[in-house]
């Protein structure tokens, strides 16, 4: 079978999206220690029995509640320092007093990544930790099945009322006797979805039908993800979200009387927010968050706490279990809070931990065979045996100091207990599905193997190859492979202890990924073989030495190999922007050499000496079919091109040729100071906190006013007539649009603007978008279908690519559109002074493209963390919550530098005459094949370092932002194959 370069690069990658989709899926499972809720109302355990015959302790029920009525104030995005920081002195004064002077006990809550809403609301909950792929599922929450506190609280006839983030009511269905849910991802609201929370307070307060009220307010967090955390919008929030506080906690007081039990205000957010207003990591500012305790049944203060514990986030569910009288959650890694419940008398405390260390040993006992050997377990053995001892006087009557001196002993060793079990369980959160990771790894590496054995034919002058599909699919060893894989399926499937998923499909699609594993398998020995067989024929020229690569293609082997080794490190993925600018910096310096040589030596030196490796093989391309050719020979002498080369850079072209590596040099340096990224230098202050701050505002609209500017300037070239007043008015509304929302002025505007969501303005820009990609899509359609010249098709790509770069301008917040301009001047001056004197070929010119794309991904201000994933750029024109669009406007935003690299790419391999119509199918196969590479050794790396410190926090995060770049790249090598339709390829020989 016959294929192109592009169609089989397509295929591969297609492949190899699959198994990175069967990687993730097992690396990234469903927890597997969820308990049924049938299975969770087991009795509760009694007292230890005390020493001795005929002595048994009468306590077998769950302790009674607490407190009357509880209500939790969840406040999305609070941070720690947003109520014990300034901020919360000069914002939150009630709270602040209620905190320093009042009833009331203050912690930092610990929340463990990823940091994001409904992982959070799940450990609140449950006392468990979710799994990392919660952050996959964010956005489409289900129903939660596992034993949590609210379906607890429904159980036992608890009246239960929501109002806010209608996640908790996808969770939680059916479980609340009134609700009101609002939509979380709406991020431009700031003021309706805390409205809708704060004006069911003054009725449901009065009321007196309810034992639980939970409000969840969302507008900090959407301030936070539009603005950031130094906002002028955020101090007026948190007096918002004050004066609600103080008015739920004298309603509260005035229900109490001596008669009744007190009730419960619960002030805790679910994760912070970082320096970009983000959440998702694992800094500081993303994870710890306040959690207040105010109640009468508190003592109250004599002075202010200099410094509030630490606990735990999954602390809360079994604190607010034992406050409410119910069972703990069967699946919580959580300790009691015992000052909240340290009131009560030294049998109650100790019957509180003991049900929280019977709870936690047990579950350990499920998930650990060998857990009488744990150190938690071990402990909590003693503490119990002890609490008999404590039982036994305290049965006899014993009321002296030695009782109380006991029960504080025994009250410690059981709290040391807990913190041991906590720790052990926190460290198998969920276990990993090796078979479905394995057979992932497989393909993936299976396909990287066939790509880099493909590349001597792939890279050939026609970008054409046989594929001998016949003889490996209808080969004994393809049918003995398959049956042996199949064998392997069943005896896995039968054996496997814990679910797996790859277990769990159908028979139908397990034998024919095993029949693809095969055929791969077959693939790679067949092209293995052809390339022995030809190694044993003698050479019909001469064999090109090593000296015959250039700078440029030593630079390259030796950037990606680096590159590739430096992800086994946590820090060298912590800061992989740091890699990515140093190959480009130091690929500019080689560019410069080139260009020095190109321009001065020449006339000086013998040209063979200062040869690139594409013209040393232009001898011998004919037979050795090894390097791409894609730019036709004038003369067979290599002077001849190398003077005509030469001949192109005259006059002032020739100086700016010479200028621009270190023009690009200098653009690269700027954009790092635009957007300090990564972790250890990402609190530090830069020119886009200086620009987004409220009091250069200013300069911010001036500058995006000039950047927006040349942005039509330098797309504009390409395009045609009505193509250009599009963009011109596209770039307007853009403009207009972060006008409106408040981000930038116009220079008419004197006083304070009403800031609104921008719906009208964006959706104005999209028209403008559509209506460029479909005139190029139009144009790219007739050069498809009808036989018209190379222009129509050129054209068309180019102005697709105009109105990518139109989206990106709409997206992109205004500090970030610079990033855009250097973007476009950059690819403008590389192509004109670099690419086209220089004449590399289309690999080179792909794997450049690549390595600047990768550049850009960091210049916008993306790191290797989730929290810098800009999710308000999937709202920009949307007026309620849209999954499908939200997800695409959020991934091209945050991939936007890569992607439009790789159209740049197709654009301009397209477009150029000088090269053969090859050239487009060499460019999609090195696309691929550079993806290909990092992920594939990622993913053996990531599964050898699955029980490292930061496999969480560091490596996990990486590992899903390599799975969605593969299935980008499969996209936009789809978009190279659709283009490459030119079936019989024009080489002169």
């Amino acid at each position: 079978m016959l294929l192109r370069s592009g169609v089989f690069a397509s295929s591969c990658l297609l492949v190899q999206a699959l198994g990175v989709a069967l990687f993730l899926r097992g690396f990234f499972p469903v927890p597997v220690r969820s308990v049924p809720r049938r299975e969770a109302r087991a009795d509760p355990p009694a007292e230890p029995a005390p020493p001795g015959a005929g002595m048994v302790s009468n306590w077998t029920k769950i302790p009674p509640p607490l407190f009357k009525k509880v209500v939790i104030v969840l406040i999305d995005a609070l941070r720690d320092d947003f109520v014990f920081g300034s901020k919360g002195k000069q914002f939150m004064p009630y709270t602040t007093q209620v905190v320093e002077k009042g009833t009331s006990y203050s912690f930092i809550a610990e929340a463990k990544p990823p940091t994001v809403t409904m992982p959070r609301i799940k450990a609140l909950m449950t006392g468990s930790i979710p799994g990392f792929i919660d952050v996959v599922v964010n956005l489409n929450s289900p129903a939660l099945l596992d034993d949590n506190l609210i379906w607890q609280a429904k159980t036992a006839g608890k009246r239960i009322i929501f109002y806010g983030d209608d996640t908790w009511v996808k969770l939680f269905p059916k479980h609340f006797v009134e609700y009101d849910g609002t939509t979380s991802f709406f991020v431009s609201d700031f003021t309706e979805v805390d409205d809708n929370v704060t004006r069911h307070l003054d009725r449901v307060l009065k009321r007196e039908d309810w034992d639980l009220l939970i409000l969840h307010y969302l507008g900090l967090d959407h301030i936070g993800h539009m603005t950031g955390p130094n906002s002028p919008l955020v101090g007026p929030k948190l007096r918002e979200m004050d004066n609600i506080l103080k008015k739920i906690h004298i309603s509260l007081l005035s229900k109490v009387d001596e008669a009744s039990l007190p009730n419960l205000l619960v002030v805790c957010g679910d994760h912070g927010m970082s320096e970009t207003g983000s959440h998702g990591g694992s800094s500081e500012g993303e994870v710890h968050t306040p959690l207040l305790f105010i109640s009468s049944a508190f003592e109250k203060r004599s002075a202010p706490v200099a410094e509030p514990e630490h606990v735990q986030q999954t602390d809360l569910a079994s604190t607010l279990a034992i406050g409410l009288g119910l069972p703990i959650s069967r699946n919580s890694v959580g300790n009691l809070i015992l000052p909240v419940l340290g009131g009560k008398t030294m049998r109650e405390q100790l019957r509180f931990v003991h049900l929280n260390g019977f709870q936690l040993s047990r579950l350990l006992q499920e998930n650990t065979p060998a857990y009488e050997k744990d150190p938690g377990y071990e402990h909590f053995k003693i503490a119990e045996k002890s609490h008999s001892n404590w039982i036994k006087l305290y049965l006899e009557g014993n009321n002296s100091e030695i009782l109380l001196n006991l029960g504080k002993k025994v009250l410690k060793q059981y709290l040391e207990a807990l913190k041991t079990l906590s720790s052990s369980l926190s460290k198998q959160v969920a276990q990993y599905d090796m078979y479905s990771m394995m057979v992932g790894t497989v393909i993936i590496m299976e396909v990287l193997l066939l790509l880099l054995l493909s590349v001597p034919k792939a890279l050939s002058k026609r970008a054409e190859f046989e594929v001998p599909l016949s003889p490996p699919l209808f080969s004994l060893l393809f049918y003995l492979m398959c049956l042996m894989l199949c064998a392997v399926h069943v005896i896995v499937c039968t054996s496997a202890e814990s679910l797996c998923y790859f277990c769990s499909m159908s028979w139908l699609t397990a034998v024919g990924v095993m029949m693809l594993i095969s055929a791969l398998t077959c693939g790679i020995l067949s092209a293995i073989a052809k390339i022995v067989e030809n190694s044993r024929l003698p050479p019909k020229s001469p064999v090109v030495s090593k000296s015959s690569w250039s700078e440029i293609d030593l630079l390259i082997l030796a950037g990606t190999v680096g590159h590739v080794l430096s992800l086994g490190a946590s820090s060298f993925i912590e800061e992989e922007h740091q890699t990515w600018y140093f190959l480009i910096n130091t690929l500019c310096l080689v560019l410069c050499q080139e260009l020095c040589r190109n321009n001065f030596l020449l006339k000086e030196c013998d040209p063979q000496h200062s040869t690139s490796m594409k013209q040393n093989f232009d001898s011998v391309g004919e037979t050795s079919e090894c390097k791409n050719i894609d730019i036709p020979a004038g003369s067979n002498s290599k002077l001849g091109k190398a003077t005509s080369s030469s001949e192109l850079m005259k006059g002032s072209d020739k100086w700016i040729s010479l200028a621009t590596p270190w023009i690009i040099l200098s653009c690269c340096r700027l954009l790092r100071s635009l957007n300090q990224t990564g972790v250890q230098w990402a609190h530090r202050p830069d020119f886009g906190h200086w620009l987004t701050s409220s009091e250069h505002k200013s300069e911010l609209s001036f500058l995006a006013a000039v950047s927006l500017l040349m942005i039509f300037f330098l797309v504009q070239r390409r395009c045609s007539l009505v193509s250009k007043i599009a963009m011109a008015l596209g770039l307007l509304g853009v403009y207009s649009y972060r006008a409106a929302i408040g981000n930038v002025i116009f220079p008419w505007q004197h006083g304070g603007k009403d800031i609104s969501k921008g719906i009208t303005e964006a959706r104005f820009v999209y028209v403008f978008v559509l209506g460029i990609i479909f005139t190029g899509t139009k144009d790219l359609l007739k050069s498809q279908v009808i036989s018209v010249d190379s222009s129509t098709k050129s054209t068309g790509l180019w102005e697709v690519y105009s109105g990518l770069v139109l989206l990106a301008a709409l997206l992109f917040r205004p500090h970030n559109l610079p990033v855009l301009v250097f973007c476009l001047l950059i690819q403008t001056m590389m192509t004109k002074y670099i690419w086209i004197p220089l004449k590399f070929d289309a690999a080179q010119i792909t794997i450049m493209h690549y390595w600047f794309g990768q550049a850009f991904f960091y210049f916008q201000g993306n790191s290797n963390g989730i929290a810098t994933v800009d999710i308000s750029a999937g709202f920009v024109g949307l007026d309620s919550y849209v999954e499908i669009p939200a997800i695409f406007l959020t991934a091209f935003a945050t991939y936007a530098g890569p992607f439009l690299w790789a159209i740049h790419l197709l654009c301009y391999l397209s477009s150029e005459v000088s090269r053969n119509s090859a050239a487009v199918g060499h460019g999609c196969f090195c696309y691929a094949l550079m993806r290909s590479i990092p992920v594939a050794i990622y993913v053996v790396l990531v599964t050898g370092l699955r029980y490292h410190l930061f496999i969480w926090s560091v490596f996990s995060p990486k590992l899903l932002y390599e799975g969605v770049h593969v299935f980008i790249t499969a996209a936009v090598c789809l978009f190279f194959t659709a283009m490459d339709q030119n079936h019989t390829y024009k080489v002169q020989d």
